[in-house]
């Protein structure tokens, strides 16, 4: 085991970023935990008027709320953090959408280098084997799965939904479904088997009428009930030549002899609902083309993962919490009034688990007292921190050199 450090001070900073982000690292009960197990571990929750938490909240567990959180050693958030609310020489924990090399940060990355900090960006921490432990990702599958359904509602007229960010929890939310009415023999296709479609799959066991099937069944079959069936990359995928699929070869290079298989799903679907990690060398999941096809069925597309203008093929912009649905007319291949017959009404909320603050911090801060927290305080053997730390020491660390020719503008 690694030595434990001395007394460590932690922050959860007020989110800074515009439009206000309502999410928390720790719940107050969370920090109440820490506090109780951890005796080395101090924490201030600087004032917000913004998060789902409020400071009263954490206050009456006797969590400092302090004004400032400049004499902590580690600061927690969510979202980026404002260039001019970082404090040099600092730890930090944010998403800081920098890793993927996204243009509209770049300068973010540089003011992280130039103040002495060390990000540790939560999108990066994880285990040896690669896998991330710490995401809001089950948060979006069950919020988004759940605005498919709202979706469909209004595309339908059937019923109606109280949008999720109106509910006051997941609870609230989850009772709502108890006013979907969907047709009988109605079929909803699902990509995608990890956190995300996981949390989706969540969402639809709420209304237990609609029952899951085979990919087979699902094709060949007709019921008396609505239903689902989940995809794996081999069932919405195939082999040009014919050949047997082999999917090992398709997570190292699926831009080889692959193509989509996903027509079949969507000639006898109603609802999409994507979930999936996409590959950019993988082939489309659908494309325009493919929707323009006289037997196309699906007239709801939830698109959680939401890849803009690509995989997708309908896809073509992102929404608002606010205003979550648009319409994308197969025919011009443009934006459309989604009332309209033959217009697909498309879901793609970017920020979906913003819509239940509460629920989805929970389960993040979770995550955070499971995975990291022990590796924080020292005892890291894995050297979980150490890998997800993309700069220290005011330049990047070698598992983040790639990003040189970016920070450099290049």
């Amino acid at each position: 085991m690694n030595k434990r450090t001395d007394m460590m001070k932690i922050g959860i900073i007020r989110e800074g970023k515009t439009p206000p982000d309502k999410r928390v690292p720790l719940s107050p009960e969370q920090c109440e935990t820490i506090l109780n197990n951890y005796p080395q571990v101090e924490l201030f929750v600087q004032k917000s008027e913004i998060r789902k938490f409020k400071d009263s909240e954490y206050e009456r567990l006797g969590i400092a709320v302090v004004d400032s959180v400049d004499h902590c050693d580690v600061l927690m958030g969510v979202k980026e953090v404002p260039k001019n609310e970082l404090i040099p020489n600092k730890k930090y924990f944010f998403f800081s959408h920098t890793f993927k090399k996204q243009p509209y940060n770049r300068d973010l990355l540089q003011a992280i280098i130039d103040k002495n900090i060390q990000l540790i960006d939560w999108e990066v921490i994880t285990n040896s084997n690669g896998q991330r432990l710490i995401a809001f990702g089950r948060y979006a599958g069950i919020v988004g799965c759940y605005n498919g359904f709202l979706t469909y509602g209004k595309k339908s007229g059937n019923y109606a939904l109280k949008p999720a960010h109106q509910c006051e929890d997941r609870a609230e939310m989850e009772a709502e479904l108890d006013n979907v009415k969907l047709p009988n023999n109605f079929k909803i296709v699902l990509t995608g088997k990890g956190r995300v479609g996981g949390g989706a799959i969540e969402t639809i066991s709420c209304m237990p009428q609609i029952k899951e099937v085979a990919p087979e069944d699902f094709l060949s079959k007709t019921f008396d009930h609505p239903v689902y069936t989940i995809l794996n990359v081999e069932d919405y995928n195939k082999t040009k030549d014919g050949s047997a699929f082999d999917k090992k070869l398709f997570y190292s290079d699926p831009s080889q002899n692959f193509e989509s298989n996903f027509m079949p799903y969507a000639q006898v679907a109603d609802m999409y609902i994507a979930c999936h990690y996409w590959d950019n060398k993988a082939p489309y999941i659908f494309t325009r083309e493919d929707a323009k096809h006289p037997n196309w069925k699906i007239q709801v597309v939830a698109d959680v993962s939401c890849d803009i203008d690509c995989a997708v093929a309908c896809t073509i912009k992102p929404s608002t919490i606010a205003d979550p649905i648009y319409g994308y007319n197969p025919q011009t291949e443009k934006e459309d009034d989604f009332m309209k017959e033959g217009v697909i009404a498309v879901m793609a909320v970017d920020n979906l688990p913003c819509e239940l603050p509460k629920d989805a911090s929970v389960d993040f801060g979770e995550m955070f007292i499971d995975y990291v927290l022990e590796p924080l305080l020292g005892n890291d053997p894995e050297q979980i921190i150490e890998r997800a730390s993309q700069t220290k020491n005011g330049k990047l660390t070698p598992h983040f050199a790639y990003l040189q020719d970016y920070l450099d503008g290049k």
